[in-house]
C-alpha cells in the first residue's frame, strides 16, 4: 500500500495528467489517498510524478488512516442556530 499526496495545482495541466489524478481520487492539492500497489498504479503514478509525492504505508495504516473523516460537523443533520 502507498499514500499518495497531490503537491501541486492540477490547474494549466495536460487532461491526461488531470485524468490520472481523478483515477486516483485526487481533487485538491494536500489530498491523500492509500491505494494498494501494482503495476497499473506505477503507470498512473509515472505520469503525474512531477505533482504528486508517494510514500510507503504500515500495515496498521489504511486509508480509514488518511485524514478527512471528521471535517467538524456532528454529522446528525441538526443545525446549531
Amino acid at each position: 500500500m502507498v499514500r499518495i499526496t497531490l503537491r501541486r495545482s492540477l490547474i494549466g495541466t495536460k487532461p491526461v495528467h488531470r485524468a490520472c489524478a481523478a483515477t486516483l481520487g485526487l481533487r485538491k492539492v494536500g489530498q491523500s489517498v492509500v491505494r494498494p500497489a501494482g503495476p497499473e498504479l506505477e503507470g498512473l503514478l509515472r505520469r503525474i510524478r512531477h505533482l504528486v509525492e508517494v510514500e510507503p504505508v504500515g500495515p496498521g495504516e489504511g486509508p480509514e488512516a488518511v485524514g478527512g473523516a471528521d471535517n467538524g460537523r456532528s454529522g446528525d443533520g441538526a443545525s446549531d442556530r
